[in-house]
């Protein structure tokens, strides 16, 4: 064999794979060129990269102890190579299947998506409105512009793989030696290694930064709403683009409405007397003070609505309603002339007993259609 790899990294043939890692990286921290720029430790770091490289993996490790090189080149003989079966088996699948071609990984990727949840009140769902949302997030480096490299300076291509981002290893089979393809370790597939990193983002090509996006919130938006922002997300690795930041709207509760669909729902209580003889009341909306007329003989459970004062449909035009719903209150303990007066009222109308007067709460063909609706599926 050329190369005795568990003298490269100066351990023993029984070491663990503890050891066998631990040499490698005190190693590494002498002969990377990233620390040492000595063109003497050049090769001796790749000697060093492509021992651990054998060591490190189970499969490789016990093909080298049993003789074999795993990292000859192809067609090479280890004692255990049968003859006529030292050929390579992606050139098998490559005369099958169309020879897929493969290469180096990117540094580049896309951002990972958010999701932020924004509480807005009522009057901004129904005319829409403008925030300005801090987020902390991964954004490209400033320094380096996502190259992941110092300035002046650019990748390199790999001592290793020669740019490819992965090696070839030989394997034992039932058909004898067979190669495959493994990520390069020394520059974990990416074909290229960094001389000099950008010293502010560690070669990542983005930092952690606080930036502010402007969102739009447009009219007729409700709990549960999901605004979409393309690439406004956290900035990718490499220089990628962006992710999608989706801004998920919750509508806080209003002291006065309640919004059903398009309609806004309010409570209006007025006294017996207002009921009976009708009066006009204003009720601050959304838009303003607007006026109600009730007329005479309203009753409790009675609903007013007020055209076009309610929710826009998301995308849509016009508005709903407010629908206003009347509780009539009846007045306790009455006192003196008012109880006379109540009395008088009663006499008049013919009121001083009440003869009882049930009724079904659900009127019998009413309710008969409801159970002819049931069983129709309607």
């Amino acid at each position: 064999m050329a190369n005795d790899y568990y003298a490269v990294l100066g351990v023993a043939r029984d070491a663990s794979a503890d050891e066998i890692k631990r040499a490698y990286r005190r190693l590494a921290r002498e002969l990377h060129p990233d620390v040492n720029d000595d063109p003497n430790t050049q090769e001796r770091f790749k000697e060093v990269a492509a021992a651990y490289e054998v060591l490190s993996d189970p499969d490789k490790r016990q093909m080298f102890d049993m003789g074999a090189d795993p990292r000859a080149p192809r067609g090479g003989g280890g004692p255990n190579q049968g003859a006529g079966f030292g050929f390579d088996f992606t050139d098998i699948m490559d005369a099958f299947f169309g020879g897929q071609q493969r290469g180096p990984r990117t540094r580049m990727r896309r951002g990972q998506d958010a999701l932020v949840r924004v509480e807005i009140s009522l009057q901004e769902a129904v005319f829409g409105s403008e925030r300005d949302l801090q987020l902390e997030t991964a954004s490209r480096c400033p320094t380096c512009e996502g190259s992941c490299c110092a300035p002046g300076t650019a990748p390199a291509v790999c001592d290793i793989c020669k740019g490819r981002g992965s090696v070839q290893v030989m394997q034992r089979s039932l058909l004898g030696q067979v190669m495959t393809a493994r990520q390069c370790s020394a520059c974990q597939g990416y074909g290229q290694t960094l001389p000099s990193p950008c010293p502010e983002c560690s070669g990542e090509g983005r930092v952690l930064a606080r930036r502010t996006v402007k969102v739009r919130i447009v009219a007729g938006v409700d709990t549960g709403t999901r605004i979409q922002m393309s690439q406004q997300a956290e900035a990718g690795p490499g220089g990628g683009p962006n992710g999608d930041l989706y801004v998920e709207i919750v509508v806080a509760r209003h002291e006065i409405f309640e919004r059903q669909g398009s309609d806004l729902h309010a409570r209006l209580t007025v006294p017996m007397t207002s009921a009976a003889l009708g009066t006009t009341v204003e009720l601050e909306t959304l838009d303003g003070l607007r006026e109600v007329s009730l007329q005479p003989g309203t009753q409790s459970g009675q609903m007013v609505r007020i055209a076009g004062l309610g929710v826009p449909p998301l995308h849509g035009r016009g508005r709903g309603d407010i629908v206003v719903h009347i509780e009539v209150e009846t007045p306790i303990n009455l006192q003196g002339r008012q109880k006379e007066l109540m009395q008088e009222i009663a006499m008049l109308r013919g009121e001083e007993s009440v003869a009882p007067k049930l009724a079904p709460v659900v009127e019998p063909n009413k309710l008969f259609n409801k159970i002819k609706d049931v069983l129709t599926g309607r």
